[in-house]
């Protein structure tokens, strides 16, 4: 059974027990989009407790708020069904600006009301194949507009994350925003920061994976949602690029096109683009307005990749993203650069870094940088070439002494040993060093030298 499938049983069983019940919210807007909705939501006049005994398998994920979540069968992935069946209801006041502080059980038509946008408020009765719209959602749609359902700046207040999911809506769906609802939108943005930073970062993933993230980008500035969420990207704004000579326009110009020309990562296989490359993407230049400087031809921003580091690292935190998501953008972002010289790079310092597992990630925010830049994608190229025709074992061989040779050998452990045993590394990978008597040998040599004399 297939999640629809299961959706309309329980649409029928709830219809054959004298219940109203109809398919609501975003499953209503992806099947008039001809979408396959991500999950179904069912709206019924059946109260939370006639919910749980008409069907056994269920869990009050939200009673006191109407929502009862009924658990199906296993699906394709072995996992089971579930769809969240929630009682029709009007809302009270939002004194937390999350949710509501009650609710009242009420009819179609008034659960319409309280919803987000009016595409998001149509309901769907699956089994006789009929559209409930009171909002006007389905014109809406049709004419590519987001609007908010009746006062704009009501609806923001209700739940101040809704300016964040209309930026987010609008640019999936390629939807332009009401004028009067993008109005309330831009007076309502300084509030987003009430919203938790859980929230707001999810509502981020859900922007930036998806391939409409550039005009996603575009919106959040013209939603004036770019100084409270991300405060440090506002000197992009006026930052110039290009040439004192030959300006090509400012840095902000440059971050939107390159999260534009993010491509797919390629190695070591095709996958979609991640949220952290995506989000380095916005932040691989975050750092350069803190740096800038000019000589008498050109703009410099030297240092700008450690810089854009440690402010990724801050704002992860900021926004509670997960540890690996927070180690992985701060390494893209330093590391943005790294490879504009890997033609000629030495070996020791080029294999390391194309056998990091996201390697394919950072050939891909270069390769947008430089397509974004106007410049050469040679240096991709030969990375791709050289990730292509070398042998795994050549790229990334085991280490020919250890720690335990060294110690075989006499050596105390200590802090030379990293020194020792790096050398060698490096060696090995320049092609100096193939055995370990060969990287024993260079280690004799090594402690004869006189140490470097003391600053």
């Amino acid at each position: 059974m297939t999640e629809r499938e299961f959706a309309i049983d329980v649409v029928r069983k709830l219809q054959q027990a004298g219940f109203r019940a109809l398919w609501a919210g975003g499953c209503v807007r992806d099947e008039l989009l001809g979408l396959s909705p991500n999950d179904y939501d069912v709206a019924t006049d059946a109260r939370p407790e006639q919910v749980m005994r008409m069907f056994r398998r269920s869990i009050a994920v939200g009673a006191a708020f109407g929502v009862i979540e009924v658990v199906g069968p296993r699906g394709h992935h072995r996992e089971h069904l579930t769809v969240e069946v929630a009682t029709f209801r009007s809302d009270g006041t939002y004194t937390d600006g999350r949710r509501p502080d009650a609710v009242t059980f009420s009819s179609p038509e008034e659960d319409a009301k309280r919803r987000d946008f009016t595409i998001n408020g149509m309901f769907f009765d699956p089994i006789a194949g009929q559209l409930h719209d009171f909002v006007g959602g389905r014109a809406d749609l049709e004419a590519k507009l987001l609007r908010a359902i009746g006062n704009p700046v009501e609806r923001f207040t209700e739940d101040k994350l809704r300016v964040l999911r209309a930026v987010r809506i609008a640019a999936r769906f390629g939807l332009e925003v009401d004028p009067d609802t993008l109005t309330a939108a831009r007076r309502m943005a300084p509030d987003i920061t009430v919203v938790s930073a859980e929230r707001i970062a999810e509502e981020l993933r859900k922007l930036f994976t998806h391939p409409n993230r550039a005009r996603g980008l575009q919106l959040l500035r013209t939603s004036d949602l770019v100084e409270p969420v991300f405060p440090e990207l506002v000197p992009a704004f006026t930052l110039p690029q290009g040439l004192p000579s030959a300006p090509t326009g400012t840095l902000w110009d440059h971050t939107l096109r390159v999260v534009e020309l993010l491509e797919t990562p390629k190695w070591p296989r095709e996958e979609p683009v991640s949220f952290p490359l995506a989000f380095a993407a916005l932040l691989h230049d975050a750092g350069k307005p803190r740096v800038f400087g000019r000589t008498a031809d050109r703009y410099t921003f030297h240092g700008h990749e450690r810089i854009g580091r440690e402010m990724t690292e801050k704002i992860a935190d900021r926004l509670r993203l997960s540890t690996a998501e927070k180690v992985r953008t701060a390494w893209l972002v330093e590391k943005h650069q790294y490879l504009a010289d890997a033609p000629t790079m030495r070996a020791s310092r080029l294999k390391p870094i194309l056998v990091h597992p996201g390697i394919g990630e950072l050939l891909a925010l270069h390769r947008a940088d430089a397509l974004a830049s106007g410049k050469s994608l040679q240096h991709v190229e030969f990375c791709e070439r050289v990730l292509r025709e070398t042998p795994p074992e050549d790229l990334n061989p085991q280490p020919v002494v250890t720690g335990e040779d060294l110690i075989a050998t006499g050596l105390k452990p200590g802090p030379d040993f990293k020194r020792l045993l790096d050398a060698v590394r490096e060696a090995q990978l320049e092609g100096r060093v193939r055995t370990k008597a060969e990287g024993l040998k260079l280690i004799e040599g090594l402690l004869r030298q006189p140490p470097d004399p003391k600053p």
